[in-house]
């Protein structure tokens, strides 16, 4: 089915999947969906065994092109064998769109498993579909913890790892939080941070491109959250907040529901903040790693950052990567009036070199592989 004909699914095949008579071997679903997955996934998929069938599940949680098929480009991860389509919704709205078609999907050929990354709406619907329908759930960044249940990427977190079979986690924290909420020590491998062997990888291409530089020394901002973008108050002391930060060009590439909340609200934006559209990954990597300082809320930044040696400032009140405060590399600013500060002294505890973090080292696919390809095995 390609979801052409009257009745027929909703949801797109490649033409690499129209084989009349396809290899008979065991398959797995990949989930992505959203921006922070491509970049978890390519190392997954280049290190399974060729022998095991992938099928990419494309959600189609994040859709346009700077969102979604520029990652696929840059990275060279392969196309998506299957796209749900499912755009933009209300967190209910989408999450119910994906279980819908993905079931669709399931129900006419059902993988040995499915693979899901992070914490987004795809990887929670995608999770209970499978569980649904007897197939086991493999999360990947598993038991990472904000405590804080305001944040829908929390329940999403804290359900797929109630309901997931092999929890693959990132650093040692998750493993206390994942025996804390009653999982078993026998379904929890540590292997490392996938988002950073995309980094390693592509870093010097990214410093490697010919296009122009800032020129002039620079902080670099992301904003998507709900607490930071859906209050024309809280937003517009943000910005303000930026263009205080004297001797420093702000570099804003906005998420589209950040930017059409500044143009929706007619938000002032100081002069010295540059405000412009989503950047590509290997734009966002060479403008992070040549910032003076980073100001985000967003989970994924905090660990790149961290990795580059870049000075990171987090506005939220939590984050579910400590890591990165005990490491010094990222500080929590939830008060708009104190980021001026938190950004100098940020850079002023600059060190000459990122810190070393165990198992973010470029390796974390052929471990995360390595522990699919097992589970699978004793799950024959």
């Amino acid at each position: 089915m390609d979801g052409t004909g009257e009745g027929s699914a909703r949801w797109t095949l490649c033409p690499a999947c129209r084989d009349p008579d396809p290899p008979e071997k065991e398959m797995i679903d990949v989930i992505c969906g959203a921006r922070p997955n491509f970049m978890k996934v390519d190392p997954i998929v280049r290190n399974l065994d060729p022998g095991i069938g992938v099928r990419i599940v494309h959600t189609g949680q994040h859709y346009d092109h700077i969102m979604s098929q520029s990652f696929f480009d840059q990275l060279r991860l392969p196309p998506p064998d299957l796209n749900l389509e499912v755009g933009s919704a209300s967190i209910t709205a989408q999450t119910a769109a994906i279980m819908e078609r993905y079931e669709e999907v399931v129900a006419d050929g059902a993988p040995v498993a499915v693979v899901v990354v992070g914490d987004v709406n795809s990887t929670l619907a995608c999770s209970l579909v499978a569980v649904r329908y007897g197939i086991p759930v493999i999360h990947v960044e598993a038991g990472l913890r904000s405590f804080d249940r305001r944040m829908p990427e929390e329940i999403n977190r804290v359900l797929t790892d109630q309901i997931a079979d092999l929890l693959l986690i990132t650093s040692a924290e998750a493993r206390d939080n994942l025996l804390a909420e009653g999982k078993s020590s026998r379904s929890i491998k540590l292997v490392g941070n996938p988002m950073i062997d995309t980094l390693k990888r592509l870093l010097p291409e990214a410093m490697s491109s010919e296009e122009p530089p800032v020129g002039e020394r620079y902080c670099l901002v992301t904003l998507h959250r709900p607490s930071n973008v859906d209050d024309p108050e809280r937003l517009m002391r943000i910005l303000e907040a930026l263009g205080d930060l004297e001797g420093l060009r702000v570099v804003f590439p906005a998420h589209p529901r950040t930017r059409a909340s500044i143009l929706s609200w007619r938000l002032e934006v100081p002069s010295s903040v540059l405000v412009g559209e989503p950047m590509t990954y290997l734009q966002f990597l060479r403008a992070q790693a040549g910032a003076a300082g980073v100001i985000t809320d967003s989970g994924g930044v905090q660990e790149e950052t961290s990795v580059l040696g870049v000075p990171c400032v987090t506005v939220r009140t939590s984050t579910e990567r400590p890591v990165t405060l005990e490491l010094g590399t990222n500080v929590l600013c939830p008060v708009v009036s104190e980021l001026k500060d938190a950004v100098i002294s940020q850079m002023e505890k600059r060190t000459g070199s990122p810190p070393e973090i165990p198992l973010w080292d470029g390796k974390a696919g052929g471990r995360i592989a390595a522990a699919i390809e097992e589970f699978i095995g004793g799950a024959r």
